[in-house]
């Protein structure tokens, strides 16, 4: 579920707290879901600060303005994404590729390693 807020507003009552039993990503600085692992796409990808992971969905993020910004494969129209838990930007979301083969990307949105932690939710045998 993403929103168009302001990124800087106080949005920590609204996050959703769910995917209690499936292993997912959560914001590094807040503990806020922010997607499914089954939603991964591939850990391929580069980010501002380092490792990123594309992804088919993300909850509990709020975009930022869009602009046109020259990545490693083209100039991409992009939002950056931040955490409704914390405010912390956490990746962006791509809307529009110019290159016909990045078009699989529109729509899709880039987690940055750095600023998600992988929870598996294990359970163990008593």
């Amino acid at each position: 579920m993403t929103s168009t807020i302001n990124p800087t507003s106080n949005t920590r009552s609204q996050v959703i707290s769910t995917y209690h039993d499936h292993p997912r990503f959560i914001c590094v600085s807040c503990s806020a879901v922010l997607a499914l692992q089954d939603e991964l796409i591939s850990k391929s990808f580069s980010g501002r600060d380092g490792r990123g992971f594309l992804m088919h969905s993300a909850t509990n993020v709020k975009l930022g303005k869009k602009e046109d910004r020259p990545l490693l494969t083209g100039v991409h129209t992009v939002a950056d994404i931040f955490c409704m838990g914390c405010n912390d930007r956490v990746g962006w979301y791509y809307h529009k590729a110019a290159d016909l083969s990045q078009k699989y990307k529109e729509g899709k949105y880039l987690l940055e390693r750095e600023k998600i932690v992988k929870e598996n939710n294990w359970k163990l045998d008593e």
